[in-house]
């Protein structure tokens, strides 16, 4: 790691040292651009959701591909030193053709539409971006689909990229070499969930250093997830895509030499025949063509896959919904059985409509429900089952005796208990077994201002102190007398803990000593007014630990409290 580190400083240091630029040759430039459209018909920016349906089916349309400082000279502080290139903006015109039900082809033609920059200058060497509309190394494409089927939930495929030079070196859109680049592609859908992933290697022959950094062959990856919504017409979700050196062992997944890019975005089906989609996302490295920010925008006309089209359904020639081939009365309307001979035939009678056929239905005339005894199916349920004098169809427990009630909801059932016997019903008290005054907040109502549970004292309100002070307020005397009253009625009690803790606001060191002092503060109002210091000791944790969100308000105010947990305790007689 030393190692690394100096070498890091000593090209640091050469790389960045002001030089006059007319006296240093000028670097040659490579392709710069590490976004790499999927092929035209996909669902993604930069995975293949793998479509390969249809015979002689196209796709074509246009991808904007804008980066940010894609090309940038940084000091040994992390300081920007030179942009070559500020700004690239590129037109991705491109096409794809399913040639069968399993091969796909395709081409993709890049256009540096617009370039700006700074250029800038090493010990050796000039770095300079001509500006001018350009072409990129064209993408000649080609992929073999090997399993599964279109958003099945798992599809696999295997692909080539073949770069023709078509670029420029001084404008840093193109190597000057033919890259091949073989992978493997797999997509499918779960549901409503979707991904897509590839891996492979991008071969390049250009594997000079620039800047003291090496740009030769690299592994290459992405990756995306996300949601499909309605009906599959939005595809929803982020995609990463990544590559690293492995040319040179130093240079395997470090930073300078692995540009690594995240991009959320999402394609919407305009119409049947056209897809829109945007997207955006940062550079997670400061690899040589990652940007600090880099924003997609396409277009594409798709041509639909053909439809699978139906066989036509057996013949019904009563239509009764049952197939004549298992219709034991096919040309009289019935009901569909498990019984051959019955299949498809009319039901037998059911003079009172209770769905239960006369032969079934003990009570045959009388409207009923169905049993397991012969004896009582079809026949009216008893009205009164738990004999509490309220019918069963009116009773919200018919097997329980209540109480009658004008809430249809618990008409018949036991009335609600107060197990505490505080006046505030079990239900709707937030400490059912420990009485405590009604209160307007549902979390509190019912609760007493502090409470033995779950071995700690619990309190209803956090208590109160001066800003960035130890001072308890005169407010929260009362909670403090309730936790006195707590400890002076539980003698069982040998050993409590007072913590402090705070938000996360202020430094750490400073958070660490107020809450000592804050719970030092508590402790002391304890004792001074007759707790032995025996049973007490006072700990601050600072902002360590939280047990809520340190984003709103409301949450660091939750976070800024006094704790009472209870160390030692005898336990209570058997």
């Amino acid at each position: 790691m030393i190692q690394n580190f100096v070498r890091s400083c000593v090209f640091a240091t050469v790389t960045f040292a002001a030089t006059v630029a007319s006296a240093q040759p000028k670097a040659e430039g490579f392709a710069l651009n590490r976004y790499e459209p999927s092929d035209r018909g996909s669902d993604w920016f930069a995975n293949e959701s793998l479509d390969l349906r249809g015979h002689l089916r196209g796709a074509a349309g246009l991808v904007l591909d804008y980066g940010h400082k894609p090309l940038v000279i940084y000091d040994l502080d992390g300081d920007e030193r030179a942009t070559i290139v500020e700004n690239q903006l590129f037109g991705h015109v491109g096409g794809a053709i399913v040639l069968s039900d399993m091969i796909r082809v395709g081409l993709d033609l890049p256009v540096a539409l617009w370039q700006s920059g700074d250029g800038g200058s090493t010990a050796t060497q000039t770095f300079e971006s001509s500006n001018a509309t350009t072409l990129g190394d064209a993408r000649l494409s080609g992929n073999v689909r090997l399993l599964g089927q279109y958003r099945e939930p798992f599809t696999l495929a295997a692909g080539l990229w073949l770069h023709v030079p078509t670029g420029s070196r001084d404008a840093f859109t193109g190597d000057g070499n033919v890259r091949v680049h073989p992978q493997l592609m797999a997509a499918g859908d779960v549901g409503m969930f979707t991904y897509a992933a590839r891996a492979g290697v991008n071969v390049r022959g250009n594997s000079d250093d620039f800047a003291g950094s090496p740009t030769g062959t690299e592994v290459a990856f992405a990756g995306a997830a996300g949601v499909r919504l309605l009906d599959g017409k939005i595809t929803l979700g982020p995609e990463f895509f990544g590559s690293t050196v492995v040319t040179d062992a130093d240079a395997f997944f470090k930073r300078r030499t692995s540009p690594f890019e995240v991009v959320f975005g999402g394609h919407f089906q305009a119409a049947k025949q056209v897809k829109v989609g945007v997207g955006v996302g940062p550079g997670m490295t400061r690899a040589f063509g990652t940007p600090q920010l880099r924003m997609l925008a396409g277009v594409e006309w798709v041509e639909p896959a053909p439809e699978k089209k139906a066989p036509p359904p057996p013949a019904d020639r009563d239509g009764d919904g049952i197939y004549d081939r298992e219709d034991a009365c096919p040309d009289v309307p019935g009901v569909r059985t498990d019984d051959p001979k019955t299949n498809g035939c009319p039901p037998p009678s059911d003079r009172d409509k209770d769905t239960i056929i006369d032969p079934e239905d003990a009570c045959p005339d009388v409207p009923g429900v169905r049993t397991d005894d012969p004896k009582t199916n079809g026949c009216p349920p008893p009205s009164d089952r738990d004999k509490d004098t309220i019918i069963d169809p009116e009773d919200a427990c018919p097997d329980e005796p209540g109480v009658k009630t004008d809430d249809p909801k618990t008409n018949g059932c036991p009335a609600p208990k107060d197990t505490d016997g505080d006046g505030i019903l079990d239900p709707v008290d937030a400490c059912p077994d420990v009485a405590g005054p009604a209160n307007d907040d549902p979390k509190k109502h019912g609760c007493p201002v502090a409470r033995v549970e779950k071995g700690q004292i619990r309190i209803l309100e956090q208590v109160q102190f001066a800003y960035n002070s130890d001072r308890i307020l005169k407010a929260s005397d009362y909670i403090l007398e309730a936790v006195k009253k707590v400890l002076e009625e539980h003698a069982q009690i040998k050993q409590v803990e007072v913590q402090g803790h705070t938000d996360n606001k202020g430094g750490d060191q400073f958070n660490l000593g107020l809450s000592k002092r804050r719970a030092a503060s508590v402790m002391k109002w304890l004792t001074s007014r007759g707790i032995d210091k025996k049973r007490l000791k006072s700990q601050g944790f600072g902002k360590k630990q939280p047990i809520d969100t340190n984003d709103t308000e409301e949450g660091r105010a939750n976070n800024r409290r006094v704790e009472f947990h209870i160390l030692e305790q005898d336990k209570p007689a058997n």
